[in-house]
Parts: structure tokens; sequence; C-alpha cells
């Protein structure tokens, strides 16, 4: 996501966010508190998407290896 987008989303998030914590604060407060929640969020979401996405290859790559030694010792090496 852009930072432009999270900007944007940001603002509807701490809305929300001060609506269900029972906040009651100005426009400025609750737009800065929805920003800035996006913007650590959003970050955050992206490196454990990044760090998952090389867990999932790693745990690919062993399954696949896996496989070419149980095929290669079942068809091959008799």
């Amino acid at each position: 996501m852009s930072v432009v987008f999270l900007i944007i989303i940001g603002v509807a998030a701490g809305f929300l966010a001060t609506r269900i914590m029972g906040i009651e604060s100005d426009i400025i407060t609750t737009m800065a508190i929805g920003i800035a929640g996006a913007l650590i969020g959003g970050f955050v979401l992206r490196a454990l998407l990044t760090v998952m996405g090389m867990v999932a290859g790693l745990v690919g790559a062993v399954l696949g290896a896996l496989a070419l030694i149980w095929l290669w010792q079942t068809y091959i090496k008799r």
C-alpha cells in the first residue's frame, strides 16, 4: 500500500478507533491518531508479509527437495 493510501485510510481508521475506544477528541487529534496508526500498522504488516514470504519460500524449497529425494529413492535408486 502506498503512503497516500495509508493516510486516507488512517483518517477513517482514527474515527472508528476513537469511537470504539470511547475517546472524545477533536478532529485533528482523531486524524493524527488514525494516520499514525495506519502508517505504523501498514509498515509492520508489510515487514511481516515479507518475512513470511521468505519463510514460505524456504518451506516450499524444503518440501520440494524432500519430494525429489523420495522420488529418487523410490524409483531411481532401485
